[in-house]
Order: C-alpha cells, then sequence, then structure tokens
C-alpha cells in the first residue's frame, strides 16, 4: 500500500526526525565499519569521536539548511551542502583531537577511511530515498497541485520543466488569466475568479505568477486576492525584484522563483520550535498539572456543564483544529454566528470572568502543543466564524495562518488581546502576529514566554 498524495506533508516533522536520525546512525556506522575492517580496538575515543561528529554534523546541518525539502532541488547541490557540513565536522574534531593531545590514540588509516567515506555514505543514502520518491511521485503520490498565473515563454518553459520532471511531484492544475493566451503550447483552463475559487476550496499547493513584472498592477492586485490564502505563491521574475519584502530566490529547475508568501518557519526553525513545544509543553504541563486539576473542579461545581471546552479554529494552513480549554461560559458556543465576549457579558460565568481575565482558561491548549496543532507561541487562533468575518475586511488577513496557533503571542503580550469591537483593533493584532511570523526566532520566543510569565497577556478588553 502506497502512501497517499500529500501522505509526507501530514508527518513532516516525524519525517525530519528521522532524516536526522539516519544521518547519525551513518556517520556511527561508517565509522564501525573502518574500525573493525583496519582491526583496530574500538577505545574510548573513538566512541568520543563519533558523538561529538555527531553534533557538530547536526549543528552545522540546520545552520546550512540540510534538512529542508529537497523536492525541486538537485542531488548535486545537496550533495554539495552535505560536503560542507561534513568538512566543517571533521575540523571542528580535528581541532579538539590537536587541543586535547589525543591524537596518538586513534589510528590515522581508520580516521581518513572514515573522513572520506561518511560523506559518500551520506549522499548514497539520499540518493536511495530520492529514487524511492520519485517512484512515488511519478505514480501521482504525495504530490502537490501547482496552478500557472499568466501566460508568455515563462509560463511555457514552467509547463516544460514540471511536465518533464515527474519526480518532483508537481501536478499541473492549470494555466489561468483573464485574457486568452496567444502562446501556443497550452490553453487557459480559466480565469482569475476560477482560480481563487480553487484557492479558498484549499485545492491548490502553489502558485506561480508568470506575468511580466512590467505588469505590476496586475500583479499587486492579485497579491492582494492571494493574501487572503495559505497556498504559497511565487513569482517568476523576468527582471530582478528589488522592492518585495520578505521574499526568498528559489528556483524550479533552471527557471528563478521568487517565493512572495512563504512561512519562515521551516527545515531548522521547524524542527527547533518543535523541539521547544515538547520539551517546554511537558516541562510546564507537569508543573500545572494540580491547577488543571484545581480549575477542572472548580468550573464543575459553580456551573452546570463539562469542566473543558472544544471550540473550531483555523490552525496552520487554514486548517480546521479543535482548541481545548475551560469552560468560561454558560453556553457552549461553535457555528457560524459567535458573538465575541463584552464586558458583563450574561454568558460568562463568575468564575469564568476570572479564569478569561487572567488567561487561565488557555491552559489546557498545552495539550493541543504536544499534540502538534498548536505552539506555545504564535498568533493566537480565533474562532472559524472570526476568521471568516476579519478576512474580508483586513488586507493579508489569513497569512498569520502560515504557522501553527499559539497559546500566547506578541500581540497578547503587547496589550492586543480581548474583544475587538473595531476592526482597527483586529487590525494592529494581526499587524503584530505578522511581525512576529516575519522576525521569528527561538529567542524571540523565549521572550514572549517570559513576558507571559512575569508580566502577564496584557489588555484592559479581556472579559
Amino acid at each position: 500500500m502506497f502512501p497517499p498524495s500529500g501522505f509526507a506533508r501530514q508527518y513532516s516533522w516525524e519525517l525530519g526526525l528521522f532524516h536526522r536520525l539516519l544521518d547519525a546512525m551513518v556517520i556511527a556506522s561508517v565509522l564501525w565499519l573502518a574500525i573493525e575492517g583496519y582491526g583496530v580496538e574500538p577505545i574510548l575515543h573513538y566512541k568520543l569521536a563519533a558523538v561529538i561528529s555527531i553534533v557538530s554534523f547536526s549543528l552545522f546541518a540546520e545552520w546550512h539548511a540540510l534538512y529542508k525539502s529537497w523536492r525541486i532541488d538537485s542531488l548535486w547541490h545537496e550533495a554539495k551542502t552535505i560536503f560542507i557540513v561534513w568538512m566543517l565536522t571533521c575540523g571542528i574534531l580535528l581541532a579538539l583531537i590537536f587541543l586535547s593531545k589525543s591524537a596518538v590514540q586513534f589510528s590515522r588509516a581508520t580516521i581518513l577511511i572514515w573522513a572520506i567515506a561518511t560523506p559518500l555514505a551520506l549522499v548514497g543514502v539520499r540518493a536511495v530515498i530520492r529514487y524511492a520518491t520519485r517512484h512515488f511521485r511519478k505514480q501521482g503520490l504525495n504530490s502537490r497541485s501547482v496552478a500557472i498565473v499568466g501566460g508568455g515563454k515563462h509560463a511555457a518553459k514552467l509547463i516544460d520543466v514540471i511536465s518533464s520532471s515527474p519526480w518532483m511531484g508537481l501536478h499541473i492544475d492549470g494555466v489561468y488569466d483573464d485574457a486568452e493566451s496567444p502562446q501556443a503550447g497550452y490553453k487557459i483552463s480559466g480565469d482569475i475568479d476560477a482560480l481563487m475559487a480553487k484557492v479558498h476550496q484549499k485545492q491548490l499547493d502553489n502558485i506561480y505568477i508568470t506575468y511580466p513584472m512590467r505588469e505590476e498592477e496586475k500583479i499587486r492586485s492579485l497579491l492582494e486576492r492571494l493574501a487572503d490564502s495559505t497556498a504559497s505563491v511565487s513569482v517568476v521574475p523576468d527582471f530582478f525584484v528589488s522592492d518585495l519584502l520578505q521574499s526568498r530566490w528559489r528556483s524550479l529547475g533552471d527557471v528563478p522563483l521568487v517565493s512572495v508568501f512563504e512561512s519562515p518557519i521551516f527545515g531548522t526553525s521547524l524542527f527547533i520550535k518543535r523541539m521547544e513545544d515538547l520539551l517546554l509543553g511537558s516541562l510546564i504541563l507537569l508543573l500545572i498539572s494540580p491547577l488543571l486539576l484545581v480549575i477542572a473542579l472548580a468550573v464543575r461545581m459553580t456551573s452546570p456543564g463539562p469542566a473543558l471546552f472544544k471550540q473550531r479554529r483555523y490552525g496552520l494552513n487554514g486548517q480546521v483544529i479543535e482548541v481545548w480549554k475551560f469552560r468560561s461560559m454558560c453556553v457552549l458556543e461553535d457555528g457560524p454566528n459567535v458573538p465575541q465576549a463584552t464586558r458583563n457579558d450574561p454568558r460568562v460565568t463568575k468564575l469564568g470572568a476570572f479564569l478569561r481575565c487572567t488567561s487561565l482558561d488557555e491552559l489546557p491548549q498545552f495539550f493541543n502543543v504536544l499534540q502538534g496543532t498548536m505552539s506555545i507561541v504564535g498568533p493566537r487562533p480565533h474562532a472559524v466564524a472570526h476568521n471568516e468575518e476579519y478576512r474580508k475586511l483586513i488586507h493579508g488577513y489569513m497569512l498569520r495562518h502560515k504557522v501553527k496557533p499559539g497559546i500566547t503571542g506578541w500581540a497578547q503580550v503587547n496589550g492586543w488581546r480581548g474583544e475587538t469591537d473595531t476592526t482597527q483593533k483586529m487590525e494592529m493584532r494581526v499587524q503584530h502576529d505578522l511581525e512576529y511570523i516575519n522576525n521569528w526566532s527561538l529567542w524571540l520566543d523565549l521572550k514572549i514566554i517570559l513576558m507571559t510569565v512575569f508580566g502577564g497577556m496584557r489588555g484592559k478588553s479581556a472579559y
């Protein structure tokens, strides 16, 4: 049974961890084979060398984004990155051997064989993985659905590259434009409205815009419409684009692309953030478990109904998730119309008012964090009804869903929490969310966590 289309996306973190562990196993295995093959004694120094090399390789690999997706890059490019990372690793190991004056403990022939064979083995393993994944992608498995917007020679070249490279696992849904293209070799599948309909139905993963840069207004208008989506958008430039902020240069075959709407939390950053969530989330849950029990009992004893309340909200890439909270109201609203809580709201219980004011009602969301649907830090998730309301009013609103929602966030520690009785208040919250996404780092997450613990999530409109 082959994995279904998009299977890898559901387990991207687990696959990334597997790849890292596989590299560590290759490094240790090659050293063991070199030791056994040359007939030297596997003393403690060799074991320490293996551990140091694995740790150094892992750090340098994260630095050089070795564990990013290589779907549209060549094996040669990936191999070059592996050799660079391994050379840096060998440099660290040799420096430590020199400083510790332990060179006499090692067989130079064994170390030389290990140093040469390890990168070859790492590349070989990746070649096998590429062969297997490309075979699956040729069968239409683990594929990405892409749309091309515009016409001309860039669209034709893009179609040719994708069509001749089935191993990339990219499926062309169609070419979209408001005007019939005079170019031969392909036909227009629909207009921009038809494209947007598929985007909102989440039928497209990637969108490539091939309009000439001179058609700036057309591109700008399209980008404004695509901002209300979670699709990955790239521009195929016909000259260097210098005014697109937060963009990254990439390539599809030999076609240059500029990624416009992409999450900065990928590859190394994605792994680090997930480890942050697992380690800190587990520790915090252990510390607050008595408090969770006390609050749950208090909710049950002070008002009829369950202690916990699950509400549908938008998560990563706009997928609907169920967020856990302590029940703070006498109703369980989760429909198409969910009024925001206001001052002296009759739905809020006496205990619920205290829980909402102090954000203690959000504590069960640490279970969402361990589950993987939320992060400790990120844009706060809104009810589905509120998302559908504000995505029509605020430009770029849906871009906040390019990362996992969080229990606390940059907007919350800066006072933008609680009731948003004006569009301007929600705009300020979204502005802070996008600022956090564009400037994400582990240190920023830790800063927000400390600000939350010692200063709380500020805001006078939390009812």
